[in-house]
């Protein structure tokens, strides 16, 4: 997970001796991810056949690790130039991982509604993905072999991929980065776990602009209403369960604030410290 530089390194190493003339990734967005850091080194043509819901397929953009430190580039040369998307492929994907993934991809489409770079074709973007999400996945998990049901959950992935290739991203992101690049906490589990709080957090400054997300799950505000959302769907509500010690979190909040990414709702210390304890104990996150 979190392509770690050094995992890239021995992918060159035998991008050299066989002496290959295109890259192809079937997996989720660790083995994307990997593919698109080759690619970025050597401009490899990418065919990218996504089994989960990541995302990263549709984006430009590169999340690596080094040194305990995740870092993220943008370049014409990482986005693929082949996309197949096959419901069947992921039929097979388990429920929990189905769940978590779809939330990841969610939360996408979430912090594209108040980007600071948004327009008007991005917010339509982020609201078909989050809708095809919203409504496919309670179906999906009814019936994990539904393929128009995974279908439809999949055009959600591609709409809130697509969107995060095409603005900024904030709190939510950042604080994901934080947690897996600096404490190897699983990727889509993160992004489940912190999209609520991160969400209600951003509401108090970007409410209007979050008021779609209301609109497909009801209530007033957008984090209670994907919290309430992910509850339903059955997904985790913990850091502390997915193995991030109480004892780190003064750390994460420290390296949260450290340079961070644009974001509607003033960011300090204090506040990112509280709002990382309620994810830590999973408490319902604070308005």
């Amino acid at each position: 997970m979190h392509t770690p530089v050094e995992i890239t390194k021995l992918a060159l190493g035998h991008v050299q001796e066989t002496n290959a003339d295109c890259l192809v990734a079937i997996g989720g967005g660790s083995t994307t991810g990997l593919s698109k850091a080759v690619a970025w080194h050597t401009d490899l043509p990418q065919i990218v056949i996504p089994t989960t819901y990541a995302g990263s397929e549709a984006t430009p953009i590169l999340g690596q690790t080094e040194h305990g430190v995740k870092t993220t580039l943008s370049d014409p040369k990482v986005l693929p130039e082949v996309i197949l998307y096959d419901p069947e492929l992921v039929v097979s994907l388990p429920v929990s991982m189905t769940v978590t993934s779809a939330l990841n991809a969610m939360a996408h489409a979430a912090e594209a509604l108040y980007a600071k770079d948004r327009t008007i074709e991005t917010d339509a973007l982020a609201r078909e993905g989050l809708e095809a999400l919203i409504s496919g996945l309670p179906e999906v998990l009814k019936n994990p072999e539904d393929l128009t049901a995974r279908e439809a959950t999949l055009r959600g992935a591609w709409a809130c991929g697509t969107v995060l290739g095409r603005v900024g991203m904030a709190l939510h992101h950042k604080l994901c980065h934080t947690l897996g690049g600096s404490f190897d906490l699983p990727h889509a589990e993160t992004h489940a776990v912190i999209l609520p709080h991160a969400i209600a957090y951003n509401a108090r400054a970007a409410s209007s602009e979050l008021q779609p997300v209301c609109d497909l799950l009801g209530g007033s505000n957008a984090g209670t209403a994907l919290h309430r959302f992910a509850c339903d769907m059955d997904a985790p509500f913990a850091l502390r369960d997915l193995g991030l010690k109480e004892s780190d979190l003064d750390r994460t909040a420290e390296l949260a604030t450290t340079k961070p990414y644009p974001n509607p709702q003033p960011v300090t210390r204090d506040d990112i410290r509280a709002l990382l304890q309620a994810a830590w104990a999973g408490d319902p996150p604070v308005e």
